[in-house]
């Protein structure tokens, strides 16, 4: 399931980060990937450990967790510190599949990457190419959204971000472990909740839709890797 989670950050946030950002030092990309992903990976990232990417990161998160449909749609359980990245100059990043784990910085855990998040950072008119592309059984999905909306895709999409020829793209990307691994079931759970409350706003919690949300608590209680 890809998602489109609109203005996860107002404009004024995006503006404020986007102040920060400029007077950031960037460096390679390839540090953060391995042998395979350094071959095809060509842009400019914030240091993991930069106090400016763990401040502004720590915002985004915030933000995450406060927004319904993210959760509705990620269950999350684990969700690693958002990182930045620039491209700019043709810089691009070739197809290439996330890491199936990824270490959180300082806290000795692993987290197994269920979901990839990208979050635009930029307007799409301030730069040309720079689409996020993503595969699946379905064909290729290209994907340029308004600076503050986020896309959510599962990681085990192969995927890629076409050249930059013109501006600069800037985003934060990160990975969520989910509570239920397995992607049809997020779905069909993400489909149900969004049922039970249009359903609720229609009719109000009468026995019906009382016995629905038991069912999604019930089919959560079965999936879930608690």
């Amino acid at each position: 399931m890809m998602l489109h989670i609109e203005a996860l950050l107002d404009k004024n946030e995006v503006a404020r980060m986007r102040q920060l950002l400029a007077e950031a030092s960037w460096s390679d990309g390839r540090a953060t990937v391995g042998p395979q992903g350094a071959r095809v990976k060509q842009n400019r990232q914030l240091p993991v450990d930069s106090p400016l990417a763990l401040q502004l990161g720590e915002f985004i998160l915030q933000k995450l967790y406060q927004h319904p449909q993210f959760l509705a749609a990620a269950l999350p359980h684990r969700t690693v510190p958002p990182l930045f990245n620039s491209y700019a100059g043709g810089e691009h990043y070739g197809l290439h599949v996330d890491g199936a784990i990824r270490r959180l910085p300082g806290s000795g855990l692993s987290l197994r990457t269920d979901l990839s998040s990208t979050l635009f950072l930029s307007e799409p008119d301030e730069y040309d190419g720079g689409e996020l592309q993503v595969m699946d059984t379905y064909g290729a999905h290209e994907v340029k959204l308004p600076a503050g909306d986020l896309i959510l895709y599962p990681s085990t999409s192969l995927h890629q971000v076409l050249p930059v020829t013109r501006g600069e793209r800037i985003c934060s990307f990160f990975w969520t472990q989910s509570l239920v691994k397995n992607d049809i079931q997020r779905s069909m759970l993400f489909e149900l909740d969004g049922h039970i409350q249009a359903l609720r706003a229609q009719i109000g919690d009468t026995a019906e839709v009382l016995g629905l949300t038991g069912h999604y608590h019930n089919l959560l209680r079965q999936w879930s890797e608690l």
